[in-house]
C-alpha cells in the first residue's frame, strides 16, 4: 500500500528554520532585571549581555566580554556608544563563557563562580539573615539591601579606575588603572591617598615605584595641598565639582546638573574628569596633566617621552625596543656595556641628549663641581648608566637608572649618555624620530575620547545556532575536552596576567620543599625563624625563609606579603615570592652571595681573604642609608624594619649592602602589645633597639634610624658596641651604655683640634687604612642618630644627603675621555 505520508514543500521548511534563528535570541536570555532576590542565581549563558538595569536605565549589570572565552561582571553605562565600564568584580581573574554563574546565596552573600564552581567573586559579607536583594542603583552602585532599604554591601566600596559622582575615596580606597586600552587587567598607575594624607597618582611597575602628581620637585604646601588632616576623603558631586579633605579642589569645564560623569584613571596614567552627550560620546572636561610626558613610566625603562607634535615614546642613540608592541618593556641597549675591568672607563664615552631629562633615580648627586669631574663621577661607576649637569650651578646628577625621561624644548636640561667607543651610534637629530607610538589616540581635553566598537554581532549567534544544530553531540565533546583538559594552553588575557605576576608568585610547599632538597642547607636562623637556601625549577638561586609565630589567616598573610613583593631597591633583597599553605608561611627572596655583615665584620668570614676593608664599610653604610630611605619615604606603603643588625644586612659580590627582613614587623605583628620577653625576641635584638621600645611610644621610623647608628659605630670599630662600649663608659650597667657612650662621643666630637681618638676608634685590623675625614664623619651621623630624644634624630633622607655630600676623593680622569656630541 502506498504511503500517504507526504513531506512538506521545502519552501515551508526554509521557511520555518529562518523564523526559528529569527526567534532564538528572543529565547537566548531572560529579560533584564529589576533586582535579583535572595536564592537566585543566573549563569554566564543566560546574562551573557545585561540582566540587572537601574531604575533610570543610566546604568546596566552582567556578564561582559573580555576575551574569547573569557567574562567578568561588570556596571557600566547604558547610554554611551558602546559600553564605557564603571566597576568590575573580578577585574584581575575573568570566569569561562560556559557554565559560570552568578548567584545570590540564602545567606545573602553574592557569589561569582567560575565553571568548575570555584569562587572567584564574593560580597565577603558573610551571614547576613535580613540581605532581601540585589539592586542596580541610579547612581551606578551595585548594592544589597535589606528589606527596608539599608546597603549591607555596595560597589562604591572598591572601585576599580573610575569614581561615579557620590562615589567617596577613602582611606583604604585606591583607584587602579587598565593595563592597557580596553584591557580588563589592572595596570601599573594608582590614584590614592598616601601615607601624609595627599591623594597622590603614583607609577607602581615591575622595576620601579614613583609618585608623578602632584609634581614631586614641589612640597605639599607648594602643591597647594595640606597634609594636616586625618579624614582621608574625597569626592565628585552631581554637578561635577571635585573636593579632598587635602584641599584638592577641581571641576569639570560644564559645571552644572543633569550630566552624567565620571573619574577615570586611564591606562596611560592620567587622571581624567569624562561628561557624557547626548548623542553618547564622552567628553574630557579636565585632566589632572595637561602634558602627558610629565606621567612616570609611560615609556618604560630607558624610554623617552617626546611631542611630535603628538606624545609618543622613543628610544635613545645605541637602544631599542624591548617588545614592538608593548612599550612598558621599555628600550635595551643593542650592545652590552661590559662593565667591569680597569680598562672600561677608557671604553666608554657620553653622547648628549639635547633638552632631555630622567627623573629620579639619582645615583649620586654632586653639588658645584666642573663639568670634567661629573663625567669622570659617572666614568669610574660601572652603575651609573648616564649624568646631568646644570650649567651655572655646577650641580652633578648621575643617574643609576634611566626612568621617566621625556624631551621637549621646555625641559631645560642635558643628559649625557655613557655608550661604547667603539658602538655605531646614530646621529642624535635622527634617533629623535620616534620609533613607535605609545598613545596615537590619545584623548586630550575637550575633544572626544577613544570611542569604544560594539562588541556583539547578531550574525554570529546565526551561524553558531546553525552549526549547533549539525554537530551538537561533536560541539559538546569537543567542548567538555576543552575546559578540562589537563595543561591546557591560557587564553591571550590569562597569558597577560601571568606575564605580569611572573616575577612575584605564589609557591607550593612542595615546590620549596624540591627546591631546597627538603630543607638541607640552611644558611641561619633568628627569631622570625631558619633560612634555607634552595634552586627553583628555573635555576634561580633563592633564600628561602620559614617563619614562625605568624598569627594571620593565609588570605590576611597573602594581602601583608603582596606589599612586600612590589617593594624593589638595589639595596633592598629581592622578594621572589611566598609560600601560605596550611600551617606553613615561607617567602622566597633572592640568594645573596656573601653572606651577612655581621659574618664578614666580626668572623672574618672566609668571603673576605682580610677584614673588610674601609672602602667597602663606607659603601655598605651607604647603601643601607638609601635602602632606609626609600622604606621610609619613597615606598608605595611606608614600612618601618624594627629589626636593623648586622645580620640583617646581606652583601653581594660586590659587597653591595641588601637590607633583608624588611616588612617582618607587619607580617609578624610586632606592633601589637605584648609582654616584656616578646618585645625582646620580636621587636628587634637587644643592643640595636631603640629606647620608645621600652617607653611604650609610638613606633616610627626613628627606630630604624637608632639601630642604623649603633650599625655605623660597629662597622667603624670592627665589633660589637657591647663587646667594647663599656670600655669607654667604664659602667658595667649595660641599659646605661649606650646613652653614656653617646656622651662620652659627643665630647670627643666638640675636641675639634685633637682627632687622635678617632684613630684609636677605628678597627685597628685595618693598620690605619683609612679615610680619617669619613671616619669623623660616620661618628658624628652615628651619634645624632642614637639620640635618645627621637625627636632630634635625622632623618634616613638627611643621613643619604650628609653621606652623599661628602668628596670621595675619587680618582681624577684626564679631560680627553670625555667626549660629547
Amino acid at each position: 500500500m502506498a504511503n500517504k505520508y507526504q513531506a512538506p514543500p521545502t519552501s515551508v521548511v526554509c521557511t520555518n528554520l529562518l523564523l526559528l534563528l529569527v526567534l532564538l535570541p528572543l529565547f537566548a536570555s531572560p529579560s533584564p532585571l529589576s533586582q535579583l532576590s535572595r536564592g537566585s542565581s543566573l549563569s554566564v549563558e543566560d546574562a551573557a549581555d545585561t540582566f540587572l538595569v537601574s531604575q533610570d536605565n543610566s546604568f546596566s549589570c552582567g556578564f561582559y566580554k573580555v576575551g574569547s572565552n573569557a567574562y567578568a561582571f561588570s556596571v557600566w553605562f547604558s547610554s554611551s556608544n558602546g559600553r564605557t565600564v564603571a566597576w568590575t568584580a573580578n577585574r584581575d581573574r575573568p570566569v569561562n563563557g560556559r557554565r559560570s554563574r552568578i548567584a545570590f546565596r540564602k545567606d545573602g552573600s553574592v557569589v561569582l563562580a567560575d565553571a568548575d564552581d570555584a569562587v572567584v567573586w564574593s560580597t565577603d559579607t558573610g551571614p547576613s539573615p535580613s540581605a532581601d536583594r540585589l539592586r542596580l542603583r541610579d547612581t551606578g552602585n551595585l548594592v544589597v539591601e535589606d528589606r527596608d532599604g539599608e546597603i549591607l554591601w555596595q560597589s562604591f566600596d572598591t572601585p576599580t579606575d573610575t569614581l561615579l559622582p557620590t562615589q567617596p575615596i577613602t582611606k583604604n580606597v585606591r583607584l587602579v588603572s587598565s593595563v592597557s586600552e580596553g584591557a580588563a587587567a589592572s595596570g601599573y598607575y594608582s590614584f590614592y591617598f598616601d601615607s601624609d594624607n595627599v591623594l597622590r597618582l603614583i607609577y607602581d611597575g615591575p622595576d620601579i615605584s614613583s609618585i608623578y602628581w602632584p609634581n614631586p620637585d614641589y612640597t605639599v604646601y607648594q602643591n597647594g595641598r595640606t597634609n594636616y588632616n586625618s579624614s582621608r576623603y574625597g569626592v565628585l558631586d552631581d554637578e561635577g565639582q571635585f573636593l579632598a579633605s587635602d584641599r584638592l579642589a577641581f571641576s569639570a569645564s560644564d559645571t552644572g546638573p543633569g550630566t552624567r560623569r565620571r573619574l577615570t584613571l586611564d591606562y596611560d596614567g592620567n587622571l581624567r574628569l569624562y561628561s557624557l552627550t547626548h548623542d553618547g560620546h564622552w567628553l574630557v572636561t579636565w585632566v589632572a596633566l595637561p602634558k602627558l610626558c610629565d606621567v612616570h613610566g609611560l615609556c618604560g625603562r630607558n624610554g623617552i617621552c617626546v611631542y611630535t607634535p603628538r606624545t609618543r615614546c622613543s628610544c635613545p642613540p645605541g637602544y631599542e625596543m624591548a617588545n614592538a608592541s608593548d612599550w612598558n618593556e621599555g628600550c635595551r641597549r643593542k650592545t652590552d656595556m661590559g662593565c667591569g675591568g680597569d680598562d672600561h672607563p677608557r671604553r666608554v664615552k657620553f653622547l648628549r641628549l639635547p633638552d632631555t631629562d630622567f627623573w629620579g633615580f639619582d645615583l649620586n648627586y654632586t653639588p658645584s663641581v666642573s663639568f670634567k669631574r661629573c663625567g669622570n663621577l659617572c666614568r669610574g661607576d660601572c652603575s651609573c648608566e648616564a649624568f646631568t649637569y646644570r650649567t651655572g650651578t655646577g650641580n652633578c646628577y648621575t643617574k643609576s637608572a634611566l626612568f621617566n625621561g621625556k624631551s621637549s624644548s621646555s625641559t631645560n636640561s642635558n643628559v649625557y649618555l655613557k655608550v661604547l667607543r667603539q658602538a655605531e651610534v646614530a646621529n642624535v637629530s635622527q634617533a629623535y624620530k620616534p620609533v613607535c607610538n605609545a598613545t596615537e589616540n590619545e584623548p586630550g581635553v575637550g575633544s572626544p575620547a577613544v570611542r569604544y566598537r560594539a562588541r556583539f554581532n547578531w550574525s554570529y549567534l546565526y551561524w553558531f545556532v546553525s552549526a549547533f544544530f549539525l554537530v551538537e553531540v561533536l560541539f559538546i565533546s569537543v567542548g567538555w575536552w576543552f575546559m578540562f583538559r589537563k595543561g591546557k594552553k591560557p587564553t591571550a588575557v590569562e597569558e597577560g596576567y601571568m606575564m605580569i605576576s611572573s616575577q612575584f608568585k605564589k609557591f607550593t610547599y612542595r615546590e620549596l620543599e624540591k627546591a631546597t632538597e627538603n630543607f638541607r642547607h640552611e644558611l641561619g636562623r633568628g627569631g622570625s625563624g631558619a633560612v634555607y637556601k634552595g634552586v627553583l625549577d628555573d635555576e634561580r638561586v633563592v633564600a628561602v625563609k620559614r617563619l614562625v609565630d605568624v598569627t594571620q589567616g593565609e588570605e590576611e598573610f597573602w594581602a601583608e606579603v603582596s606589599v612586600i613583593g612590589k617593594i624593589n631597591h638595589m639595596n633592598l633583597v629581592r622578594m621572589w615570592g611566598f609560600c601560605s599553605q596550611r600551617s606553613h608561611r615561607l617567602l622566597v627572596s633572592e640568594y645573596v652571595e656573601n653572606g651577612s655583615l655581621d659574618k664578614i665584620l666580626f668572623d672574618g668570614n672566609a668571603a673576605a681573604s682580610a677584614p673588610l676593608g674601609w672602602k667597602e664599610r663606607f659603601k655598605i653604610a651607604v647603601g643601607v642609608a638609601k635602602g632606609l630611605f626609600y622604606l621610609h619615604h619613597e615606598c608605595l606603603e611606608w614600612v618601618i624594619h624594627c629589626d636593623v643588625k648586622p645580620e640583617n644586612i646581606l652583601l653581594d659580590r660586590d659587597f653591595e649592602p641588601k637590607i633583608a627582613d624588611f616588612g617582618l614587623a607587619k607580617l609578624l605583628k610586632r606592633g601589637g602589645g605584648a609582654g616584656p620577653e616578646y618585645l625582646s625576641r620580636i621587636r628587634g635584638t637587644r643592643g640595636y633597639i631603640a629606647p620608645e621600645w621600652a617607653l611604650n611610644l609610638p613606633i616610627t621610623g626613628k627606630v630604624d634610624v637608632y639601630s642604623y647608628g649603633v650599625v655605623l659605630l660597629e662597622m667603624v670599630r670592627g665589633s660589637r658596641v657591647s663587646n667594647w662600649a663599656t670600655d669607654w663608659v667604664d659602667t658595667e650597667e649595660v641599659e646605661m651604655v649606650m646613652g653614656k657612650l653617646c656622651l662620652a662621643l659627643k665630647e670627643k666630637l666638640a675636641e675639634k683640634e685633637d682627632e687622635s681618638w678617632v684613630r684609636n676608634l677605628v678597627d685597628s685590623r685595618l693598620n690605619g687604612q683609612f679615610d680619617l675625614e669619613q671616619a669623623t664623619l660616620i661618628v658624628e651621623i652615628a651619634v645624632a642618630c642614637l639620640e635618645e630624644e627621637r625627636s632630634r634624630r635625622p632623618t634616613m633622607d638627611s643621613v643619604v644627603r650628609m653621606l652623599l655630600s661628602y668628596d670621595y676623593k675619587s680618582k681624577e680622569l684626564h679631560e680627553e675621555n670625555l667626549v660629547c656630541v
